[in-house]
């Protein structure tokens, strides 16, 4: 039968159920094929922290979320135009964030008696007219998936079940209109060692896009052009954590130092020590430490040894870190700490986005032990932060705080893979070999107040190391008062001394704006939505977002005296805020979010139009 096919310029998709029902998987083949048709996209995923809450409870629902449209997008969009629900528990847990009018896709066979009750329906959501307001269609996804796989050799009936994702994935991709290939193949390669789990997912994968060609259930395919206006080069779809490993080995290529990463497990950040894990062919080495201290001890090891020390962590983490950090910052070695933020305190909610930790990253350590601290904005942009951040580790022989979160760490976009031979060359200048007729001072400094980077070993470079404080210039350990606040000050003006190197803080105004939105780290997506949609309403209003935290751009003051009221959004109390009014003595006002999830465009245009 021939279909209607209506253009649409952006969709929102949320595949939605159980923990065990591969919906991250479903949404990311679904990504991977949109990326590969040229759509701009930005996706989140969501799910539970608990390793296998109880099955068809709405505390086991996972879902994941993906934007994608024929033009430039920022976020991974506000309200789901489409969902997909696999179970009971998973419609309840996202109806109330759908808009009237939205599309329902659910696995019919799923709403049972007993799945209802464990979602806690006392009646059929699909029989008693509560989605009325929705457009719903009811599709017996494990019955037909089930029927697709029948008689694969070695295939059973749970292996027939799991596999109704690959089913769900086959009907949005006939809805939408992504090629089928790229899933095949994937298909092909993750289950190479098991013939017939392949041909049962592939067979369902089928199923699920020839039900939605022949069914007159869907009577209308989707089509979503290629994005206009996208810089040519080579582009591959990269999540946060994917793209800061990249960032973390170009740096060591482009410096030649090779790259060692020491941590311990510990939701989000893991991923980083598990992607690094695969590129020993780089020269990258990881050990996974018998608990953070270890970690932190082993990245300062190694960069006192002549190596790109990292270690990397999430809020508990660094709690332990700390003291170790401290050490760097006396030694004044390269090191780069690694925070992928998570909501907190202690345990807190650790699948969930926070920016809570920044307080802690410009002072969480005893005594005066100032470093810098940077925040990348988009997954993209995580590889930009992981160069720059041991660029300056480098450069100034420093410690530095990269701060992520768990946002942008398991969200993807089209990323422009960039040519390493066009990224900056880093210079380690190690120290060479003293004249043996003048004393090595490890203390000395250059024109950035950094000191040698001596490598042991290396004759003539004999120096006292640890964490007394030293004497400046010759490193002996020294409880003279006045050579204490000396070396306390070289450390501080180090550190400000890097925002000579920094941009200037850009800021996106129309002439005449008087509110500026200010933002760092995640929210930048966000924030520069919320800004188109009140221009577009008619307010005037100008943005800008902060990379580096410390120090701050140098005009970051002139900035926020620019405008009448500065609003500051961020997904913590308001810790940017107290940081700028304490520094520029200006009254900022504060928009803040501690929900586990991240900024919402519609959040921002409605605090804009509030201050107009």
């Amino acid at each position: 039968m021939t279909k209607a096919v209506e253009d649409r310029e952006r969709v929102i998709i949320r595949f939605a159920g159980d923990s065990g029902d591969g919906m991250q998987l479903a949404g990311s083949r679904f990504t991977d094929a949109t990326a590969a048709t040229g759509n701009d996209l930005a996706t989140l995923p969501n799910f539970p922290a608990e390793i296998r809450a109880p099955a068809g409870t709405l505390a086991g629902v996972s879902a994941f979320q993906i934007h994608f449209a024929s033009r430039d997008i920022l976020t991974p969009g506000d309200a789901p135009n489409v969902l997909v629900a696999m179970n009971p528990a998973a419609l309840k847990a996202n109806l109330p964030e759908l808009e009237r009018g939205a599309t329902i896709i659910v696995n019919e066979d799923a709403f049972t008696k007993r799945n209802l009750e464990k979602a806690g329906y006392d009646g059929n959501p699909l029989e008693d007219g509560s989605l009325s307001a929705h457009r719903v269609h009811r599709i017996p996804m494990t019955t037909l998936t089930v029927r697709a796989v029948e008689g694969i050799e070695g295939v059973t009936t749970r292996d027939a079940g799991r596999a109704k994702n690959l089913f769900a994935l086959g009907v949005l991709s006939w809805l939408y209109g992504r090629p089928t290939e790229i899933t095949k193949q994937w298909i092909a390669r993750k289950f190479s060692r098991k013939p017939g789990i392949a041909q049962a997912n592939l067979n369902a994968f089928n199923a699920g896009w020839s039900f939605g060609e022949t069914t007159e259930l869907l009577d209308v395919q989707y089509r979503v052009k290629p994005a206009k206006d996208v810089p040519p080069g080579v582009y591959r779809n990269v999540n946060g954590t994917t793209a800061l490993t990249l960032g973390l080995i170009a740096a060591s290529v482009r410096s030649g130092l090779p790259l060692v990463l020491a941590s311990y497990p510990i939701t989000p950040a893991s991923e980083i020590l598990h992607e690094l894990s695969r590129h020993a062919r780089f020269g990258v080495s990881t050990i996974q430490a018998e608990d953070e201290i270890a970690a932190a001890g082993m990245a300062l090891g190694a960069a006192f040894g002549g190596r790109l020390g990292v270690t990397a962590t999430s809020g508990p983490g660094m709690d332990l870190k700390a003291e170790t950090i401290g050490l760097a910052v006396a030694l004044e070695l390269p090191m780069v700490i690694i925070d992928v933020q998570r909501a907190g305190p202690s345990t807190g909610m650790p699948t969930k986005t926070e920016q809570s930790d920044l307080l802690m990253a410009l002072y969480g350590r005893h005594g005066e032990s100032p470093l810098p601290v940077i925040a990348p904005s988009t997954a993209g942009g995580c590889f930009d932060a992981g160069f720059e951040a041991a660029r300056i580790a480098i450069d100034y022989r420093t410690p530095v705080i990269l701060l992520s979160d768990s946002f942008l760490a398991s969200s993807s976009e089209p990323w422009l893979v960039p040519d390493v031979a066009d990224l900056p060359q880093i210079d380690p200048r190690f120290a060479e070999a003293a004249d043996p007729d003048r004393a090595f001072l490890p203390y000395s400094r250059d024109e950035r107040l950094a000191r040698p980077w001596a490598i042991p070993g290396t004759p003539g470079l004999q120096h006292r190391i640890g964490g007394l404080e030293k004497s400046d210039g010759t490193g002996n350990i020294s409880y003279d008062g006045a050579n204490h606040a000396r070396m306390t000050r070289l450390r501080a003006d180090k550190v400000a001394g890097i925002a000579r190197d920094l941009p200037l803080l850009a800021v996106d105004a129309e002439p005449g704006a008087r509110v500026l939105v200010l933002g760092w780290g995640s929210s930048e997506g966000a924030i520069r939505a919320g800004v188109r949609r009140a221009r577009l309403a008619g307010h005037k209003v100008a943005c800008a977002h902060l990379h580096h935290l410390n120090p701050l751009p140098s005009n970051t003051g002139d900035v926020l005296r620019s405008f009448d009221r500065v609003l500051v959004a961020e997904m913590n109390t308001g810790q940017l805020a107290q940081v700028l009014r304490a520094r520029f003595l200006v009254d900022v006002e504060s928009f803040c979010k501690l929900e586990g999830q991240p900024l919402f465009g519609a959040e921002i245009e409605r605090e804009i139009a509030a201050r107009q």
